[in-house]
C-alpha cells in the first residue's frame, strides 16, 4: 500500500534490488492487484455491477460493467498496469526465440514480441493466472505480516499460495462472469514453492515461511 512512511525504506532497497546505479527506474506492480490475481480472490466474485450500481445504458466496451479481473487484463494489455510474470513464457526465452527468428537489435526484438502478442502466439500471464507456468513460485516477504495482518483475504493466501489448511468458505462465482481470463477447474492450491521472510519477530508470516532471515528493528 502507498504511504509516505514507505518512501524512505523503499528507495534504498529498490536501488539495490533493481540495480538502479546502471539501469533506468523499474516499473513496479502494485501489490493489491498482484495478490488479488495470484491468490485467486477474483474467483470468488461476480461482476462488480452485482455489488455496485452504475448508470444504465453503457456500451459494452465501457469498464463500468463486467468483472474486476477483466479490467485487470485490459489494463495490462494497454500498458497501464505492470504485471508479473509478464508473459506465459520466461522473458529470457522470449528474447532467445526472437533472436532465433532473426531479430538482432533491441527494436527488432520488441517488434517481434509485439507481433507475437498480436497473433496470440505469446500471451500475457494475467490472462491465465492459474496455469502452472504463470504461478508465482518464490515469495520474499519484507516488512509487514503478509500472511496475516497485512493480508486482505488471509484464507485465500493459505489455500492458494500455501495449499495448507484454511477457513475459506466462499464458493467460486466468477466462471460465468469473466470473459478475458481462462477459467480452470479445480482451482490450484499451493502455488508457491518457497516463502522467505525477513523478520525480527515470530509472527504468522514467519511461522508459515520456509526460511526466516534476521532483520534489524527500527531502533537498530
Amino acid at each position: 500500500y502507498v504511504g509516505q512512511e514507505k518512501l524512505a525504506p523503499m528507495e534504498p532497497w529498490s536501488a539495490i534490488a533493481f540495480a538502479k546505479d546502471w539501469q533506468p527506474a523499474s516499473r513496479l506492480q502494485n501489490s493489491p492487484s498482484w495478490h488479488y490475481t495470484h491468490s485467486d480472490q477474483w474467483r470468488y466474485e461476480r461482476s462488480f455491477t452485482d455489488y455496485h450500481s452504475v448508470p444504465v445504458g453503457r456500451e459494452k466496451s465501457s469498464i463500468a460493467h463486467g468483472h474486476t479481473m477483466d479490467v485487470q487484463v485490459k489494463a495490462v494489455r494497454n500498458g497501464w498496469l505492470p504485471f508479473y510474470p509478464q508473459f506465459d513464457r520466461n522473458p529470457l526465452d522470449v528474447v532467445k526465440d526472437a533472436q532465433a527468428a532473426g531479430a538482432k537489435t533491441d527494436d527488432e526484438i520488441v517488434a517481434w514480441t509485439v507481433e507475437q502478442l498480436k497473433s496470440r502466439q505469446l500471451k500475457f500471464a494475467v490472462e491465465d493466472p492459474d496455469a502452472p507456468e504463470n504461478w508465482p513460485r518464490v515469495w520474499l516477504i519484507w516488512r509487514g505480516n503478509a500472511l496475516m495482518a497485512s493480508a486482505k483475504g488471509h484464507e485465500f493466501f493459505l489455500k492458494h499460495y500455501l495449499g495448507t489448511h484454511s477457513n475459506a468458505i466462499a464458493e467460486d462465482w466468477a466462471k460465468d462472469s469473466v470473459r478475458d481470463v481462462t477459467w480452470r477447474e479445480p482451482a490450484p492450491e499451493g502455488k508457491l514453492d518457497l516463502v522467505v521472510d525477513l523478520n525480527f519477530r515470530m509472527d504468522t508470516s514467519a511461522l508459515y515461511s520456509d526460511i526466516v532471515l534476521p532483520a534489524a528493528t527500527w531502533y537498530e
